[in-house]
Parts: structure tokens; C-alpha cells; sequence
């Protein structure tokens, strides 16, 4: 017996009609269906699509446990297929998985492989390369960021035309993980991928790759999807700079940008060739603090710091109304478990001077890594929070990084460094990524025995109640205890040259239509 089973479908359900863009992912996923919006125009195939992002570094690479930003992340898509796809209303769809079944205590998951996908150098993807796709993040020796949330794997086998997933515990939203960016599928030879090939099933196939710089693709003429890749070829470029980027689209040498700096918004509405689209999801802007060195391994510093954050200034000056206040730690109202009763941590410097000294301190100086590389406006951010913070008795010193190499150089070498975090379906998936012990991407590097205790328990737990209550305590753990100051969420603001369309409903899990403009998007 199945508890639960779906069939490949394609939706057109409008979020964004229904409330202007406020609902995300989480809420999409599991509150039932909306009601459809108006049709979109028929899509065309066509033209060459030039997408300026903000992000990528001479540092990436084709191994994809290592993807860990917005261009690699929108060039995986771009060329790779996944077991499941996550729609643009927020519900699962079957890519090369053709369905997937779970017995009923959700520990063994079978997935019916599609028949047919072709990989760009020819073949097609047998059970086996699913097996060892996933296996490449598994093992002791595994260095992936995915390794976290495949670890609960106890056994992965191909049988027949599936494979069969068997994990340690229960987990309902095991499909959910299937889904993310670092887990494609990938041809295998002797039960292992290649890691340095750019060879994949997906939308588009690589001619051309410069890291940090751009990547050029052509449309695969054998993608399964005959109602998607519309663009006869992409090319992803990197552009750091927020000028550079507005520049680039005004000018016509780019078609679309992601990560629009906010202050010039009114700029593109001026323009009458240019289209702001937003959306609403998971996305947050964060401080992340090494919780292992002084001062930030005292959790009344942490406290003393997330006092004194002037949050409503950032959401107004930073992200230009563009989101909503943070509470410290990662689960947004959107999320299907999200605590919406805990209490708000507020902007209060007496409240900061009382927790300095509880750490035995009159006065605290710090420093705050921070580019524009981290998100929009992270330096201005820096600044404001340092000003917010000076009538706690609290200095911090914003150092301006380079943007090329950040988030290898500075992200989690730093100890407080500002962070963008494009948020995960679930609450176990989003903890699993950043929050759990060992964690390749626990930022802040925080260890809790009883945090980690109630992630193991809550992600097997069937009783929804029971499951709501830990996931509240894990939110609260976090706010109170943790090493991250959380702020505030972003909505993700792109801006389009005119001749770009893209369904009415446009995903909000990630920004570029959940890193899948690539092949969703058409020109007029």
C-alpha cells in the first residue's frame, strides 16, 4: 500500500493573481489548489536568451556537490534533469521519475524511471545512472552539500524500470530532497558519474564554459519535454556588479536580470522596454556568526547583536518594502510549519546592553564581512546595522569583501559575514542544509544536542500535530540560541526586456522562475 503516489502532471495554477505574490513554496505545496489565472500567450520557439546574473566565480565547477550559488545553479537546470521537478505553483511533477510511490511508514520509496530521456552525448537513463548519481553524494568520503539530507539513506538499488530508496526513518517529504539542484541525474559508467563532464538529459547542452565569466548552450534536440525549451540557445553571464547588470538590460545586451538593486527600480519603470516581476518565497538575508570563536561563542553576544538590529530600517532602506522582518532563524510564513506565535525579536539596545552584561561586557567591537556578491544592498545593510547598533554600546565594523571569490574565501572563513539563503521547501530540508551538527553549510557552525535530536525525530514523526510542536521548538532554538541573525525575507525582483514571457504562473521557490526560466521562458 502506497501513501503516497504521483503521476506525472503539469499545472497552470496563478499564485501571483490570486495574492499579488505572497504566498510561496511551502504554503503552495500542501493548502490546496488556487484558482487559474488568465491564459498566457502560446509559447514560440527561438531566439538566443542572455541572462546577466548576480553571482559566479572562477572557482565552479561541474561536480555538483559543490554548486553552492545562483548561476551554477540556474546553469545546472538549464542542462540537467532530476528525478522530480518542483512546479511553479509549488506541487511535485515527475521529470525522470515518471511517478513515485512510498510504503506506508514512508521508509522505502520507489521511483518508475522514464523511459526514453536522453543524455546530450546519446543513451538514455537507465535506473542504474539514478543509483549512482545519488551515491555520489553518500559515503564517508563525500564532500557534497548534499550529503546531509541524502546521509538517511540506508540503501539505494536499481529493480527494473525503478529504484528503490530504503531510509533509516520515515520522511513524507522525501521527494522534496529528490528534487534539489545538487542531485541530478548523470550518466554513470561502472556505478560512478563523472564529475567533470558537463554532459546531461536536460533543456539545453553545453558549447561553451568560462567560469566566472559565461556559459553558452543550444537547445538538445531530443529533450523529452516537447512543451518546453523554447530559446534555440542561452548564454549565463556573470555580473556581480548591480550598476553593470541595470546597464546591461537597458542597453539591450542582456534579455533578463535577477537580483534588480531596489533603489533603482523606479529607473526600469521608467523604462518602457523593461518589466519588474516579483515574487515572494522562502529567500532571506542573514548575519551568520561563528558560534566556535570569540565573542560569538557566547550565546548572550548572539543575543546582544540580534537586539540590536534595526529590522524594519533594513526591510524599508534595504529591500524597499521587497519583503518581510526576520525572527532569527530560517522558516518563513510561507513554510507549511512555520511559527507565526513566537515572540518577535525587536530592535531594543537595553535589552542588547542587558545581554553584554550577562556576557560581562560593557562594550563590544566587532568586524562584518560583507559584498554585494552576499545579496543587494549587504554593505549598505552592514552600515545601517552598525549605526543601529552603536546605542547598544555595540561597534561593528563593516569590511567591504570582493565579490569574486566570497563565498569561497570570506562565507564561512569569516566569523560574521552577511549571507543570502534562497530557503528550502520543507522545514527538515532547510535545518538539514544549515542548521544540523555537521552540516557542510552550518555557517554559523552551531552544535545542539537537543536541536539535533528533535530534526531526527520530526522528520519521521506521521502525527501532523506532534510534528508542528517540534518544528516550533526547533524555530525558537534557533531564534534564541542559534548563531544567525535573520532580519528579514526578500522577495526575489528580477527585471525582463519586454519580449520575454513566461507563464502567469511564475515559481517562487527560487528566483528565474525557480532556476528554470531557462526552459520555462519564451520570447514573444
Amino acid at each position: 500500500m502506497s501513501i503516497l503516489h504521483h503521476p506525472t502532471r503539469q499545472s497552470g495554477i496563478s499564485r501571483r493573481s490570486i495574492l499579488q505574490g505572497a504566498t510561496a513554496l511551502g504554503a503552495a505545496a500542501f493548502a490546496g489548489p488556487f484558482a487559474v489565472g488568465p491564459a498566457a500567450a502560446q509559447p514560440k520557439k527561438g531566439g538566443t536568451l542572455r541572462v546577466g546574473i548576480a553571482a559566479g566565480n572562477t572557482n565552479e565547477n561541474y561536480d555538483p556537490g559543490t554548486w553552492d550559488n545562483v548561476y551554477v545553479q540556474v546553469f545546472a537546470t538549464a542542462r540537467h534533469g532530476y528525478l522530480v521537478e518542483i512546479a511553479a505553483d509549488g506541487s511535485l511533477v515527475g521529470e525522470v521519475a515518471e511517478s513515485w510511490e512510498a510504503s506506508p511508514d514512508a521508509k522505502e520509496w520507489t521511483f518508475k524511471i522514464r523511459q526514453g530521456v536522453e543524455y546530450h552525448s546519446g543513451g538514455t537513463v537507465t535506473p542504474d545512472d539514478v543509483v549512482a548519481s545519488i551515491n555520489h553524494h553518500r559515503g564517508d568520503q563525500s564532500t557534497s552539500a548534499a550529503k546531509p539530507f541524502v546521509s538517511p539513506i540506508t540503501d539505494i538499488k536499481a529493480d527494473g524500470e525503478t529504484v528503490v530508496v530504503t531510509l533509516e526513518a520515515g520522511n513524507a517529504d522525501f521527494p522534496y530532497v529528490v528534487s534539489d539542484y545538487h542531485l541530478p541525474i548523470m550518466k554513470s559508467q561502472d556505478g560512478k558519474i563523472d564529475p567533470t563532464s558537463s554532459d546531461g538529459c536536460g533543456p539545453y547542452q553545453v558549447t561553451n564554459y568560462e567560469p566566472g565569466v559565461i556559459a553558452e548552450l543550444t537547445r538538445n534536440p531530443n529533450y523529452w519535454k516537447t512543451d518546453r525549451a523554447h530559446f534555440d540557445a542561452v548564454k549565463l553571464l556573470t555580473i556581480v556588479d548591480p550598476a553593470a547588470r541595470q546597464s546591461a538590460l537597458l542597453t539591450g545586451n542582456v534579455d533578463v536580470i535577477d537580483q534588480v538593486d531596489l533603489k533603482t527600480v523606479s529607473l526600469f519603470e521608467r523604462s518602457p522596454n523593461v518589466r519588474i516581476l516579483s515574487t515572494t518565497g522562502t529567500q532571506h538575508y542573514t548575519f551568520a556568526m561563528d558560534t566556535r570563536a570569540a565573542p560569538f561563542n557566547d550565546n548572550n553576544v548572539r543575543m546582544a547583536l540580534k537586539h540590536a538590529v534595526n529590522r524594519q530600517e533594513l526591510l524599508d532602506k534595504i529591500l524597499f518594502g521587497y519583503g518581510s522582518i526576520g525572527n532569527d532563524h530560517p522558516i518563513s510564513p510561507s513554510n507549511r510549519f512555520y511559527a507565526e506565535d513566537l515572540e518577535q525579536t525587536s530592535y531594543d539596545p537595553d535589552k542588547a546592553k542587558y545581554y553584554l552584561k550577562q556576557a560581562g561586557l560593557d562594550s563590544l567591537k566587532v568586524k562584518l564581512s560583507a559584498a554585494e556578491a552576499a545579496f543587494g544592498g549587504a554593505v549598505d545593510a552592514a552600515v545601517l546595522y552598525s549605526s543601529s547598533a552603536e546605542a547598544a554600546g555595540i561597534e561593528i565594523q563593516p569590511v567591504r569583501e570582493p565579490n569574486d571569490g566570497y563565498w569561497s574565501d570570506v562565507w564561512m572563513k569569516k566569523p560574521f559575514s552577511a549571507v543570502y539563503w534562497g530557503g528550502r521547501p520543507t522545514e527538515d530540508w532547510m535545518f538539514s542544509v544549515a542548521y544540523a551538527s555537521g552540516a557542510p553549510w552550518n555557517d554559523t557552525f552551531w552544535e545542539h544536542e537537543r536541536f539535533n535530536e528533535l530534526l531526527i525525530k520530526a522528520r519521521s514523526e506521521l502525527d501532523e500535530a506532534k510534528r508542528a510542536e517540534m518544528y516550533r521548538e526547533m524555530q525558537n532554538l534557533v531564534r534564541t540560541e542559534g548563531g544567525v541573525v535573520v532580519p528579514m525575507f526578500a522577495s526575489y525582483v528580477m527585471a525582463l526586456n519586454d519580449k520575454v514571457q513566461h507563464p502567469e504562473t511564475v515559481g517562487a521557490n527560487w528566483t528565474l522562475d525557480g532556476f528554470r526560466a531557462i526552459e520555462r521562458w519564451w520570447f514573444a
